[in-house]
Parts: structure tokens; sequence; C-alpha cells
């Protein structure tokens, strides 16, 4: 890869979530563009084969282990960047669960998995901008990318508290982009459709016998016939991160696979 198209070299990104699925992919891809990255994660063997290969890729990268949902935890992560590469640019808010626990009514939803959803899914976005823009403000505006939904947009039956998570998402997206704009930090979602993840694979093989019609069905919603990967997620997020979309801000893209085209999914 020539200098030209390494667009992060000396940039320093987090990226919560990122020792699996989505947010790894992602590291490793800021990292393969130069990027220091900070991989903040609860996973430690996933969190340390995520930095082997960004480092192999060209970056620099750091694990930090914590549940960004967390004051402590999030600071933390935000702390690393500063103390280890000398600043924070952009921040990559990935992480994210929808247990099996969580697939039923509202009335049937245990309240302590409704506020650990939201912890995970909204609080730690919250968390992360509350103590990672002063230091994105110092290195003179940046950006942040949350990670959202289809499932912010319409939804289906038995999934309240994620599908409220993920439009809480959208929602604190364009409020933030209207707040920090004048700083030039800007602010954005995606909302994936069926990636293959490691979540998405526990979502579809909840009951082991139909993961394979699960599979075929999901692949089916998409108007191009399949589920997307995560390097088509890292794509996405490295563009809007980076100087190509700098008039774009407190908006969202769908990575959906046209799902959102049809105008209805479930």
């Amino acid at each position: 890869m020539s200098e030209a198209q390494r667009r992060y070299i000396g940039k320093v990104v987090i990226v919560t979530g990122g020792a699996m699925g989505m947010g790894q992919a992602t590291a490793i891809a800021f990292g393969r563009e130069g990027a220091s990255v900070i991989v903040a994660d609860i996973d430690d063997a996933a969190g340390a084969e995520t930095v082997q290969a960004i480092e192999a890729a060209g970056g620099h990268g750091r694990y930090v282990k914590g549940d960004v949902g967390k004051s402590e935890a999030a600071r933390h992560a935000i702390d690393a960047a500063v103390e280890t590469y000398g600043g924070l640019d952009v921040i990559f808010n990935n992480v994210g669960i929808q247990p099996a626990e969580s697939y039923c009514t509202a009335e049937d939803t245990p309240e302590e998995v409704w506020d650990r959803i939201m912890d995970v899914n909204v609080k730690s976005h919250f968390l992360m901008a509350k103590y990672g823009i002063p230091h994105i403000r110092k290195r003179g505006g940046g950006a942040i990318i949350n990670n959202a939904s289809v499932q912010g947009l319409q939804s289906m039956k038995g999934v309240p508290p994620y599908a409220a998570s993920k439009g809480a998402v959208l929602s604190l997206t364009r409020q933030l982009a209207v707040e920090y704009a004048h700083e030039g930090i800007r602010v954005l979602a995606i909302c994936p459709g069926t990636i293959d993840t490691p979540l998405v694979r526990v979502a579809l093989g909840r009951d082991p016998s139909t993961y394979e019609e699960n599979l075929a069905r999901a692949a089916q919603a998409h108007p191009l016939g399949r589920i997307g990967t995560p390097d088509e997620i890292a794509n996405v997020v490295l563009f809007l991160a980076s100087d190509a979309a700098s008039f774009m801000t407190g908006e969202y893209v769908c990575v959906d696979g046209g799902m959102m085209a049809k105008g209805a999914w479930a």
C-alpha cells in the first residue's frame, strides 16, 4: 500500500468492541492505513490477536480491557490512547450486545436485561464522547462513528431493548453532530444489515437445528442475496472518518445490502 493510500498515518483511533467481528475488521483496517489503534474489549485472547493483526498490517495497536458501558473503563480507554500515542482523532463506537435472553416481548423482558443492553449499546457511546471529545478538540477536530443498525430505522417482533438502543444511537448521533460541528468534530452513524459476526451467528443459531435455514432466510432478506462481511463495514467506517467525508455529519449510512430500499424487511 502506497503512502497516499495510508490515510491514517499519525492518527489515533479507539475501536470499542474491537476484538471481534466488525470492530476487529475495522481496527485492522485502520492499522493497515497507518493508524495507532486502541482496541477496547473484554476478551483478552481476541484482543491480543487483533493487536497482532494490526501490527502485522503496518499499524500500531494496544489492547485495553474494560466494559466501556461503565465510566471508569471508558476513561481508561481514552487515557490509554492519549498516554500511549499522544492524543485522539477518531472513535468508532462499535460495541453492542443482543443476548439470547433479550429476544422476547416488552412485558417479558427482564429489567436487568434492558438496563444491560442500554448500558453497552447506548451509554458506552455517550461515555466515549463525553471523555473523548476534549482530546479530539485538542487535535483540532476529528470524527466519531457510531454503530447503529437497521433496527434503529425499522424493527421486528421480539427485540424491544435492542431496537430501542439502536434508535437512541441514531438520535444521539444527530445531537452530538449539531453540538460539536463548529469545532470540526464530525459525528456519523452506520446502520448495518445482517453481517457475518459472532453476535449474528449466535442470534441465527439459538436453535442449532435451524441455523442454516435462518442463515438462508437472512441472506434472502437482502436484495444483494447475501449477508455482509465485517470488511465491508470497515470500508465504510474508514471512509466516513476520513477527509473524503469532510462535509458529512449528523447522518447515517445504511450498509445493508439494500434492505432499507425495500421499504420493509421484517
